[in-house]
């Protein structure tokens, strides 16, 4: 299997990340490495006044960054339909991340679209953004 496929010819990337901003950086960190368990594939300190964190997914081909700059503010979060949705086809793995974020303060939330509430958990993490835990195998 090639390590650095190519999306295809017309998208010619080899590596996709989201990045999202965030003003509580330790939290995330410890909402999307120790509650999600995510792996930490990255991290920076005072980088042009910027701290960040990338997380695999499941590798760095494709990954998820947390920026903190030194002097920002909260970001309020998007609509509640707007998810970061992990399809886990293992219902007793997914049901014991839902507890131990729970157990960390996060709970289950109702999903604005009832579709996500038929499999998924649906979680807010420390800024309010949400995740679902989705109980199939995606597509």
């Amino acid at each position: 299997m090639d390590n650095n496929p190519v999306w295809s010819e017309q998208m010619p990337a080899v590596q996709f990340r989201v990045a999202r901003p965030t003003h509580q950086i330790e939290k995330i960190k410890q909402f999307y490495h120790e509650g999600l368990g995510l792996p930490v594939i990255g991290s920076f300190q005072q980088h042009q006044g910027y701290d960040g964190v990338m997380f695999g997914l499941p590798d760095s081909a494709y990954h998820l960054e947390f920026t903190q700059h030194e002097h920002g503010v909260p970001v309020p979060p998007p609509s509640e339909d707007n998810l970061l949705v992990f399809y886990i086809p293992d219902a007793d793995k997914r049901n014991a991340i839902a507890q131990r974020l729970q157990a960390m303060g996060y709970p289950a939330v109702k999903a604005e679209n009832p579709y996500w509430d038929v499999n998924g958990i649906t979680i807010c993490d420390p800024d309010g953004w949400r995740i679902v835990l989705q109980n199939t195998s995606g597509l």
